[in-house]
């Protein structure tokens, strides 16, 4: 493959993270975001060979949850792992919910039956509506041609649904900046925006509103950080969710690098605003990492769902054979 740059992208820090850089920290060189992508587009190639020569790997987490503070800052401390963090200073000031959760938050706390959105409406009392409700919240939010837009349909279904003010304060889900600023004099943890609000940056109406996200994040997280913010992660992060315009923002902004969610490893010739990443659940055992950063869990996609299908038929035997035993005595 040649020179190739492999960037990871978590979310939570809880599960099985320890074990995750365990791993990664044996068979890959581990490195800071922005040394990585510098040694990465360093026109000489002598200036990149180093005696360890195992492929480079990154770790990044999108969003700034507060368990990157209590799980995820001890670990790479003591195992000397640098990860970087994409924040979204408006919720750091808030201290809000972050829109994609809420859904979930206001079908929990409601204290109405029912509610109608676009001519259906949804029975509380039923599970399935319950769960229907909370996704279209959340597709109702992720849509919207404006944060403006949005927050008002969110307040909107808060009332309708009567669930109290204080809900939308998540319960210390988000982290707060004297966590970051010790966490970034560290040395193990450097940050990089992920806009103000986190909208979907192709689905705003306004190239203006487009360019206040990304421009204000940078100049909030520089005024906190005492730095040049070098690095910036699109919301969600797929090739539709990412136009013109918002490149455009994020080189305006002077971000220097720019990553998304499409899946895929890096080379000299990557475009530096649409860095690819592979994407990584903090449940999956390690050996399904290790499919993941190699490449090769698509080839292996049919092995791993014999085995899954295998495990769960193993499981439902154990489950069942009780019952098996009851009914073979019956028999006799």
């Amino acid at each position: 493959m040649g020179r190739h740059l492999i960037i990871l992208n978590y979310h939570r820090a809880s599960g099985d993270l320890y074990r995750h850089l365990l791993y990664l920290r044996r068979n890959y060189r581990i490195m800071h975001l922005e040394e990585a992508l510098e040694e990465l587009y360093a026109s000489n190639k002598a200036a990149v060979q180093k005696r360890d020569r195992r492929t480079p790997l990154v770790l990044t987490f999108d969003d700034g949850f507060s368990d990157l503070y209590t799980e995820a800052f001890p670990i790479v401390s003591k195992l000397q792992v640098p990860i970087t963090v994409f924040i979204i200073p408006g919720y750091i000031d808030s201290g809000n919910c972050f829109w994609w959760l809420i859904g979930s938050h206001f079908v929990e706390h409601a204290r109405a039956g029912k509610i109608t959105i676009e001519s259906r409406t949804y029975q509380l009392n039923r599970q399935e509506e319950r769960k229907a409700l909370a996704h279209v919240i959340y597709l109702h939010a992720r849509n919207a041609r404006s944060v403006a837009e949005r927050e008002e349909f969110l307040g909107m279904v808060r009332e309708e649904l009567m669930v109290p003010s204080s809900i939308l304060r998540d319960k210390g889900v988000v982290l707060n900046w004297a966590e970051i600023r010790e966490m970034a004099a560290s040395g193990w943890v450097s940050f990089g925006g992920h806009t103000m609000h986190h909208p979907v940056l192709s689905y705003l109406n306004d190239p203006g509103e487009v360019q206040h996200q990304v421009i204000e994040c940078s100049a909030i997280m520089e005024q906190q950080l005492g730095q040049h913010v070098r690095i910036f992660a699109y919301p969600i992060g797929k090739a539709e969710h990412i136009n013109e315009v918002a490149v455009e923002a994020v080189r305006s902004a002077g971000y220097d690098w720019a990553v998304t969610t499409i899946y895929g490893f890096n080379t000299p010739k990557s475009n530096p605003l649409q860095l690819r990443r592979i994407e990584i659940d903090m449940e999956r055992h390690w050996l399904l990492l290790a499919a993941d950063v190699a490449g090769l869990r698509k080839p292996l996609v049919p092995v791993f769902s014999y085995a899954s299908n295998l495990l769960s038929a193993s499981r439902r035997f154990v489950h069942l054979r009780p019952r098996l035993s009851q009914l073979k005595r019956q028999s006799f």
